[in-house]
């Protein structure tokens, strides 16, 4: 936010408001079709915010990545695309993920696409 006085920005107002975010990965939502995908799908839409959640404890994934829209499990970070975020969450650094893609595809690999950010 740039502070104005009488037209002219004060120095160092922009600046310390910025946040800067750096995009990890876009991937696909591993097991949409096993949880609330379906239900959900009329409400989602791209740009939408969602939630990322390690699960230490997933018995079939130890790196394992729940993907959230508004407290809903919509599925997980694809295995092979889930260690530097779940080594990221580990370390308790904030990562940011949103809706960038919606395809109404038999494919529930192509359905929903998130991109994943990390603030810096």
């Amino acid at each position: 936010m740039t502070a104005l006085a009488g037209g002219i920005a004060l120095p160092g107002a922009a600046h310390a408001s910025r946040e800067t975010w750096k995009t990890l990965q876009t991937s696909p939502v591993a097991g949409f079709q096993y949880h609330h995908g379906d239900a959900l799908w009329p409400q989602l839409a791209v740009g939408q915010p969602i939630t990322l959640t390690r699960e230490a404890d997933n018995p079939y994934d130890e790196r394992a990545v729940r993907v959230e829209w508004q407290s809903f499990k919509l599925g997980y970070i694809p295995r092979l695309d889930n260690a530097a975020i779940s080594q990221l969450l580990d370390r308790g650094e904030t990562l940011d993920a949103l809706i960038v893609g919606l395809e109404n595809s038999s494919n529930s690999w192509d359905r929903v696409k998130v991109e994943v950010r990390w603030r810096m």
